[in-house]
């Protein structure tokens, strides 16, 4: 794979404007140019890397693509979200969409290596198998949680931020995006100087990772929780300028032992017009609940998703949502975004917090 361009900075997933199907009508009007440029190595820039990005823009932000020539007669043409979770989904859908054209294979997320000789070099460093370890770090309290250590034999204080850069590249390569992603929670980088852990040779990481996997599923496979009977609360505070804070959470779904069942925690924000001291009039009042009740009814606790509460405060809606899984939200969101866009700029988050310590500052002292 010979080629990495990224076009787009701005991670906010916006309406679609271009359908899928028109993207690959498109593509498939232009591939005979865009395979002699790929193959040729001719003015790549400017003929495919300029026309194939702002296309791709068209029909969401935050996609980026790989190519290059993956046999001698087949270009390969790797979308990938950089590892924003919100677009996965999406980059998923159109290689799904993609029509079948002599000469090339489309492929969603950039795809684990199987070589023994796979390393990389950024700014004069070289990352490979001889000089990456890593060790897990425990905890009873966090059982679940995968949280590693990297270690680099050459690594510097002074160097960090390149050394972090392409290790996170590396795994992206190694393990493959898609597994680096969404099955590691937490990733240190550090050197081997005061470690007194036993280092673990990094192409070891796939089978501790497809271990942890395995353990993980089999504790919390079909695990679901019912909200229908749970308990609320609503909590009040005033915040610093004298404005109030309002939430309404549920207390019983807070105590649960079964969390890290849940582990995608989902934070939906909404600004409005807060002249009433940060809170909404009666009609933004309105809206905000529709929007709400329209996130529940799609998102729906029988299927994995656990609405925890809302918060209001300072001029903003928050509502909040743990998930067994990252694909469903986004694409129920991008479709709210869309429905509400005139009236309303509402936008969203999805990270991994197997423990709901996001929440923290809800429950009881």
């Amino acid at each position: 794979m010979s080629f990495l361009k990224n076009l787009f900075g701005k991670k906010e997933a916006e309406p679609v404007t271009l359908s899928y199907a028109e993207f690959w009508d498109w593509f498939s009007k232009n591939e005979k140019e865009f395979f002699k440029t790929v193959s040729g190595r001719d003015n790549i820039e400017r003929d495919f890397f300029a026309k194939i990005g702002p296309k791709l823009g068209e029909i969401q932000s935050g996609f980026y693509f790989v190519t290059g020539m993956f046999d001698t007669n087949t270009v390969e043409l790797i979308l990938t979200p950089d590892g924003v979770i919100k677009n996965i989904f999406a980059i998923e859908e159109l290689v799904d969409a993609a029509p079948k054209l002599d000469g090339w294979k489309f492929t969603a997320l950039k795809p684990a290596t199987n070589s023994k000789d796979f390393g990389i070099e950024m700014e004069g460093l070289k990352f490979n198998f001889d000089n990456l370890s890593f060790f897990p770090v425990t905890s009873a309290d966090f059982p679940d949680k995968i949280d590693l250590t990297v270690v680099y034999d050459y690594f510097t204080e002074e160097n960090r931020r390149v050394i972090t850069n392409a290790i996170y590249i590396f795994l992206d390569n190694f393990l493959g995006e898609l597994d680096s992603v969404t099955i590691i929670d937490f990733l240190t980088v550090t050197g081997k100087d005061d470690i007194r852990e036993e280092l673990i040779p990094i192409e070891k990481l796939k089978d501790y990772l497809i271990w942890r996997e395995k353990e993980f599923v089999e504790k919390y496979e079909g695990l679901r929780h019912s909200t229908e009977n749970d308990s609320y609360a609503a909590l009040e505070a005033t915040l610093h300028d004298g404005s109030p804070l309002i939430a309404i959470i549920n207390t019983d779904v807070l105590g649960w032992d079964k969390k890290a069942s849940h582990p995608w925690i989902v934070t939906v924000d909404i600004p409005f017009d807060g002249g009433n001291n940060g809170m909404p009039d009666n009609a933004t009042y309105e809206l905000l609940n529709q929007i709400e009740d329209e996130l529940i009814a799609e998102l729906k606790d029988a299927d994995g998703y656990l609405n925890i509460g809302r918060q209001t405060a300072e001029s903003k809606r928050e509502i909040y949502f743990a998930c067994k899984e990252f694909r469903k939200p986004p694409k129920v969101l991008n479709e709210i975004i869309k429905k509400h866009n005139t009236a309303i700029k509402i936008s969203y988050d999805i990270y991994k917090d197997k423990y709901w310590q996001s929440f923290t500052h809800f429950e009881p002292r």
